[in-house]
């Protein structure tokens, strides 16, 4: 935890209060911190347990994702109310966790917003990795029906769930095109330079054209 103290900049951190996180510390420094700890479960349990982010983070890096039990996991994610800590745990833990699928499911149901928002972080990788027994007509209506007035962290999972089945689905990518034209969701979302937007039209069509080298 010192050590996590001294590479705080406060620079750092007022750049990620705007995002709404709370810590100071360079994600390289932090992984580099991680990689001479190697893996370490029951330390990240300590971390995790502080409540620190920064040290939640390292926690996330240095632990053994499939030794965490389904409860465990769910607990954790309830815990993880900034942007990064959340984005991690899901990424870096929930999806290599063998309770990945239980609880996207549960997840996605919860009427909790940031927790439903992580279900649909976990379909959105079986839309692209193991679509095998999803019902991608069945997401569509659900984002067509709710997506519009989602909270921001909900819509944003919401419509990566839709550019998804859009890109990798030619069969439902009309429909996905349509569904994103209709709602109109992060049109207007300011994009740099070189970057594609979120706007899922755009980004369909910018993958597909990418991938097809068109």
């Amino acid at each position: 935890m010192a050590e996590l103290a001294g590479l705080d900049d406060p620079r750092i951190r007022a750049v990620n209060e705007k995002h709404g996180d709370d810590h100071g510390v360079n994600l390289g420094r932090l992984r580099a911190l991680a990689k001479r700890l190697k893996t370490q479960q029951e330390l990240a349990r300590e971390l995790w347990a502080t409540g620190d982010s920064a040290a939640r983070l390292l926690a996330l890096l240095v632990c053994r994702p499939k030794a965490f039990g389904r409860d465990e996991l769910d607990v954790m994610l309830r815990e993880a109310r900034t942007p990064k800590v959340h984005d991690w745990l899901v990424n870096y833990v929930v999806k290599k966790s063998p309770h990945a699928e239980e609880l996207r499911v549960a997840w996605s149901a919860d009427p909790d917003p940031v927790v439903a928002s992580a279900g649909w972080a976990l379909t959105t990788e079986r839309v692209a990795k193991k679509p095998e027994g999803l019902d991608l007509d069945g997401l569509l209506d659900v984002i067509e029906a709710e997506m519009k007035d989602a909270p921001d962290r909900l819509q944003w999972a919401m419509n990566h769930c839709l550019a998804q089945i859009g890109i990798e689905h030619a069969g439902h990518r009309s429909r996905a095109l349509a569904v994103g034209e209709r709602l109109e969701v992060l049109k207007d979302y300011p994009t740099p330079p070189g970057c594609t937007s979120p706007y899922a039209p755009v980004w369909i069509n910018e993958m597909v054209s990418r991938r097809d080298g068109s």
